[in-house]
């Protein structure tokens, strides 16, 4: 998966890490960052989505489509597809045009609209990636988790940089009876959730 990762996804991973770099050097406000996932978070996601078990792969917060690119390398190998949700339009502009650029088209497809309304009751949800803002998070926790299938996967990112306003989320995961949950300290740290 990792080996042979097709040059256009490459490069456009290229530019994004340019990209954000930038932004967290030269003052660009936070709502207008891209604030992306780093590389060795991208790899653990998609190791992650490529042994969820048969059903619906969904990424709450595309931004620019960077982590929906380390998707796209699972969901080849496994032969799934992807749903991301993005609700800023500045973002959606800028993931449409990953998706294009990368070439990525045949197995992410971009929903312009709050996942948390635009998911509704749907079944089957295999592996989901929670990367939205934070203060949504126990709110998407609650309903994600029973539409995912046993053994499906639930993963929310900054679990240790922002675990201050994640911790009502992540102490309820752990608690909770439906998913064996821990915090896993890559990146700023992923909340690793596995419906049992």
């Amino acid at each position: 998966m990792f080996s042979d990762i097709p040059e256009t996804i490459q490069k456009r991973m290229k530019d994004l890490e340019r990209i954000d770099a930038r932004d967290r050097m030269d003052g660009t406000t936070r709502l207008e960052r891209l604030r992306q996932i780093p590389p060795e978070t991208g790899k653990f996601i998609a190791l992650l989505a490529a042994s969820a078990p048969p059903g619906r792969y969904i990424e709450i917060g595309a931004s620019a489509g960077y982590s929906a690119l380390w998707l796209a390398l699972a969901c080849r190998q496994v032969k799934r597809k992807i749903t991301t949700f993005e609700i800023l339009d500045r973002k959606v502009e800028m993931a449409r045009q990953t998706i294009e650029m990368a070439g990525v088209g045949d197995v992410v497809e971009l929903v312009h609209a709050d996942a948390r309304t635009a998911i509704g009751d749907a079944v089957g949800i295999s592996f989901c990636f929670l990367d939205a803002e934070k203060e949504i998070y126990s709110e998407c926790y609650e309903a994600i988790v029973p539409l995912l299938v046993p053994g499906g996967i639930l993963i929310a990112d900054n679990a240790i940089n922002h675990e201050e306003t994640l911790r009502p989320m992540i102490s309820r995961a752990l608690a909770d009876e439906r998913v064996d949950a821990l915090v896993v300290p890559i990146g700023k740290g992923e909340l690793v959730c596995r419906k049992i």
